[in-house]
């Protein structure tokens, strides 16, 4: 999507479920019912058009205007005079008690990528990173999926950075084709990468190691999550275990490829994210 139709897209939830259908995301939210769906595709929809603007090619300048009029569209939809685009958003942030702050923090994320390409951020900066593009959602999802409790909420910080450092991975080559490098400085200091130019990286012969030593955090995060989701209810995180499954699947298969052909697309077929969803969806 270019910048003018993010900017000028409707913002409802059906405009972006055709999209959504073959994603990890859908085979996790088929399983809620309508209402809970709707709203958990308003949050796709959001999403969406706010990464569209981040990563269009348009003027840096016009990105960061295009960012700061949602949050300004996000202020007006909490103050009850939601613009034309978040009309149908409104029941929804009722309902559910969904945060102002979860919008906003996804905005913030976004923005990160826009004044200059993200180009080895140390640790603390690409946690941050995680946080407000992956966990933000998963605050706002956990409340749609009917559990606010600390436990869900710590469901969101550990498995909202999981599923992003495993996309980090994932799309290694397609970001340093756009200029961007996530791998963390520390990660590349402690491995002796000096470079930061992202190809020139991804041909450094320690790269298998920095790889393997983020999916090691990744797995971490895994981890954290599943053990939240024991204090949780079973049933609101039914569709935060099928993501997790999903990912922890795509991880696997990513460490299995290994990282000398990172141009190699690593995915996982439509019938192996239907048993997931099944085994983890049907507890």
């Amino acid at each position: 999507m270019t910048l003018q139709a993010a900017t000028h897209a409707t913002g409802t939830a059906t405009s972006y479920q055709s999209t959504a259908s073959g994603s990890s995301f859908y085979a996790a939210m088929r399983i809620l019912p309508a209402e809970q769906r709707e709203a958990m595709f308003h949050i796709y929809s959001f999403c969406r058009q706010v990464d569209d603007i981040a990563d269009s090619d348009g003027p840096r300048r016009e990105r960061l205007q295009a960012l700061q009029q949602w949050r300004e569209d996000i202020d007006a939809l909490y103050a009850g005079h939601p613009p034309a685009r978040l009309i149908d958003y409104a029941a929804s942030v009722k309902k559910f008690a969904l945060q102002r702050q979860d919008f906003l923090a996804i905005i913030d994320g976004m923005e990160m990528d826009v004044p200059q390409e993200i180009r080895a951020p140390d640790m603390a900066t690409l946690d941050l990173y995680c946080d407000r593009v992956a966990s933000a959602v998963g605050r706002l999802s956990v409340r749609i999926f009917g559990d606010a409790s600390t436990a869900a909420g710590r469901v969101a910080h550990s498995l909202g950075r999981a599923l992003q450092l495993t996309n980090i991975l994932r799309d290694l080559s397609e970001d340093a084709e756009r200029g961007r490098l996530y791998l963390p400085r520390d990660l590349l200091e402690r491995h002796a990468v000096a470079e930061r130019e992202p190809a020139r990286v991804l041909a450094h012969r320690a790269i298998g190691a920095v790889c393997e030593d983020l999916a090691a955090i990744a797995e971490q995060h895994f981890a954290a999550a599943s053990a939240a989701m024991e204090r949780c209810s079973r049933r609101a995180m039914r569709p935060a275990a099928v993501m997790g499954a999903v990912y922890h699947a795509s991880l696997d298969r990513l460490r299995r490829r290994g990282w000398a052909r990172l141009d190699e697309p690593v995915s996982l077929p439509r019938s192996m994210k239907i048993w997931l969803a099944l085994r983890h969806g049907l507890l």
